[in-house]
């Protein structure tokens, strides 16, 4: 491709709106520009690395077993309702009528539409195992769209979904499905952790999340220094702590504690660290149940494992009203004793195994002093509560201990179960006629966000720095004096012989400046560049820079086309 007769609109100057580096670089290097709020034109360039990235989807989805096909964009109302989703949904759902008054939304996921292709087309248990999956646009109307094409309102998504007779079968096409994920992020050359997952508004019994790792990230994850063990921080295990060794149980008291609302200040005021205290929370339903979380100190409670452990749709912490009916106690001074109203009391793990604890006394300016699990205090129940920490030990393996990373999520798979089959009726018979509900699973992979999380994972100050297998163009040639015959007679040469070889190569034919050339060279990402040049040439040598390493290159224009040869296949055949 020459550069002179491509389209890439390159510009010197952050966006002022752009936040994150995805957004700022997608910008300049002309991969991107707005159309409005969370909607982008997919410029050549991005066009290109969007397509290098669906390739090798394809790729592996053909690979495991899957077959590709085309659902609408548009969804009728009726299929949401029969799901229940039209209503649980929310704004996020962009619903609209058609010239016949009906009901239709954009689809920002295709679970009830291919559930109702399936139900109506399946009809037996020779027809499954089977996995359909699609690469298409969908719509979600995000309240705030952000980050460029890391949190757009439109997007183009690859989904799959499975369809099995049992769950033991679907859980072999859910780990088909994994190894294809690995297998794809992998391939594009990218540091990234397979995490355990809540499975959030899809549903299902269990999940992972595909999460390339960066310092930008949203997402806070955690992986075992020792094993393959790694989570998002909603689903992270934690384990209980050793005891330590044994302390005699001391009489409980009550003492004054004025004004000392917060942990970190009651603990001080006694002379104590934070990992002598517990810490009461109390949460609410959307039904007017109530619970009391205990957790050490020192430590966050995570809702969603309370949520998960109490089987409650949606928690929040309860009103100052409720507290006070509750515990007879304004916030700050909460503690299990001497409650007004019977409440569940649920502890943490690691309050087990606590000795002499303070606890609040259900009293403005009271705290108890050596409070002790069993004697002075029986809650209903131990869980895991909280929020693991960087250096916890891991709940998988015996030596290992937990690291906490940042992380863009890029994937997601899910083992549905008959979430949706149920509520549609998606049937099959099996090998004795009876009629059975069939299992399902669904895998999902951001297109545009992850070349976007690519970027955020692989940049400096210079611009992008693609892994090859995405990059719009494996290496270019650059020609530093467009008007030197011998120099463009080398370059031109060059630039067909590596086409020839099967190479994506940008020829930067442009009259400019070798500054500018070069500039523009490394902000756009391409990973190799041959510089071709008379005082060069006039030594019978060319340069070959490498983008990610920065390292330079002299040598001459065959060994240098081959040299890029290689490392082009490489980065390729290391894939497969």
């Amino acid at each position: 491709m020459l550069y002179s007769r491509y389209f890439i609109p390159t510009v010197k100057e952050t966006p002022s709106d752009a936040e994150v580096v995805s957004h700022q670089l997608m910008l300049r290097a002309g991969m991107i520009r707005k159309l409005a709020a969370g909607i982008y034109n997919y410029l050549p360039l991005g066009l290109r690395s969007i397509r290098k990235f669906e390739a090798i989807v394809r790729e592996e989805m053909n690979r495991a077993g899957a077959i590709e096909m085309l659902m609408p964009a548009v969804q009728p109302a009726e299929l949401w309702q029969e799901s229940g989703r039209w209503s649980f949904y929310g704004k996020e759902l962009l619903r609209f009528k058609d010239r016949k008054d009906g009901e239709f939304c954009m689809g920002p996921t295709h679970e009830e539409v291919i559930t109702d292709m399936v139900r109506r087309e399946i009809k037996s248990y020779r027809q499954m195992p089977i996995n359909f999956y699609q690469i298409q646009t969908k719509f979600r109307d995000e309240i705030r769209p952000r980050f460029g094409l890391m949190r757009g309102r439109e997007f183009i998504m690859k989904d799959a979904y499975s369809f099995d007779v049992d769950s033991t079968t679907a859980d072999g096409s859910y780990e088909l499905m994994f190894k294809a994920y690995m297998r794809i992020f992998e391939r594009c050359g990218l540091n990234f952790r397979a995490v355990e997952a809540d499975t959030g508004s899809i549903g299902g019994s269990s999940s992972h999340e595909f999460m390339v790792l960066a310092d930008s990230g949203e997402d806070a994850i955690v992986s075992c220094d020792a094993c393959r063990y790694a989570a998002n921080v909603e689903k992270a295990e934690s384990r209980a702590l050793e005891k330590s060794v044994a302390e005699e149980q001391l009489p409980l008291h009550k003492t004054a504690t004025p004004d000392m609302k917060t942990i970190v200040d009651v603990a001080q005021f006694l002379g104590l660290s934070t990992e002598r205290t517990i810490k009461t929370l109390i949460y609410s339903s959307e039904s007017g149940e109530h619970v009391m979380a205990l957790l050490r100190g020192d430590h966050e409670l995570n809702e969603i494992k309370l949520k998960n452990c109490l089987g409650w749709d949606e928690i929040s912490m309860a009103t100052e009203e409720d507290i006070l009916t509750i515990t007879g106690s304004p916030i700050g001074f909460l503690g299990p004793l001497g409650l007004l109203s019977k409440i569940t009391v649920i502890a943490d793990l690691t309050v087990e195994g606590m000795v002499n604890a303070v606890i609040g006394a259900n009293e403005k300016d009271m705290h108890y002093v050596n409070a002790n699990l069993g004697r002075d205090v029986t809650p209903d129940r131990f869980a895991d509560l909280r929020n693991v920490e960087a250096g916890d030990s891991c709940p998988r393996c015996e030596k290992g201990k937990l690291e906490v990373w940042r992380g863009i999520e890029v994937g997601h798979v899910f083992k549905l179960g008959t979430k949706y089959s149920k509520s549609l009726n998606a049937t099959y018979l099996d090998a004795d006629g009876k009629e059975q509900v069939i299992f399902m699973g669904c895998y999902g992979i951001g297109i545009g966000r992850t070349v976007a999380a690519a970027i955020e994972q692989n940049h400096d100050e210079n611009g992008i720095i693609f892994p090859i297998p995405i990059a719009p163009f494996h290496c270019s040639v650059v020609a530093l004096n467009t008007k030197d015959k011998g120099v463009m007679a080398a370059a031109e040469e060059m630039y067909f012989t590596l086409e020839k070889l099967g190479l994506d190569v940008l020829f930067d034919d442009r009259d400019e400046r070798p500054g500018v050339k070069f500039k523009d060279n490394d902000l756009i990402g391409i990973p190799l560049r041959i510089v071709v040049g008379s005082k060069g040439l006039a030594e019978g040598k060319v340069e070959v820079k490498i983008r990610k390493s920065g390292e330079v290159l002299l040598l001459p224009p065959e060994e240098a086309v081959e040299t890029i040869r290689l490392m082009v296949m490489e980065a390729l055949a290391s894939t497969f």
